[in-house]
């Protein structure tokens, strides 16, 4: 099965938000090549909120490109089997826990659609949870100007409201 294919299967079991998700699910029907950065119109993104449940803390990351904190995330890639390979990749690659996180189960936790420069146009993010053990020490990537992690009640504070969004349907599924 191709990552295309099991985009589509995971959005077709996605129950929430189904707008948004018939957008996404519109999208690659139209571009088989939706899921991968060339995707001019547009293309499929994976993320993961890390999140340290006995700690009532998540990691954030000050993204590089643009200085605001965020879910860890980005581009799949062509080694990418599944979007939860993504997220997952990602949550590694950026948070430099390289053992102990497994994405929270029960699939995607949200969908966030949001636009991005010329010659693209839309990051369609599936966003997961990656559940990082307490004892977890992170450690900043070249994609990061900071990394740290902060109480639920702090992330208000210094992220959008996609990030706040994104804590709260983790903390429901918890």
């Amino acid at each position: 099965m191709s990552l295309h294919d099991d985009a589509v299967l995971v959005l077709k079991g996605y129950e929430h938000q189904p707008e948004l998700r018939d957008v996404y699910l519109e999208h690659l029907a139209a571009h088989p090549d939706g899921v991968f950065k060339p995707c001019a119109a547009g293309h499929v993104t994976g993320s993961a909120l890390v999140i340290d449940p006995v700690g009532g803390r998540v990691l954030l990351t000050l993204h590089r490109k643009l200085g605001m904190w965020l879910q860890m995330g980005g581009h799949c890639e062509p080694g990418d089997a599944t979007l939860a390979d993504v997220a997952l990749r990602e949550a590694r690659e950026e948070s430099g826990i390289e053992s102990g996180l497994s994405l929270l189960p029960g699939g995607p936790v949200r969908l966030d659609r949001h636009p991005i420069p010329a010659p693209c146009n839309w990051h369609l993010d599936v966003q997961y949870a990656a559940l990082a053990p307490a004892e977890a020490v992170a450690e900043i990537s070249d994609e990061s100007l900071d990394l740290r992690w902060f109480a639920y009640d702090e992330v208000a504070d210094v992220a959008d409201a996609s990030v706040v969004r994104l804590l709260e349907a983790t903390r429901a599924r918890l």
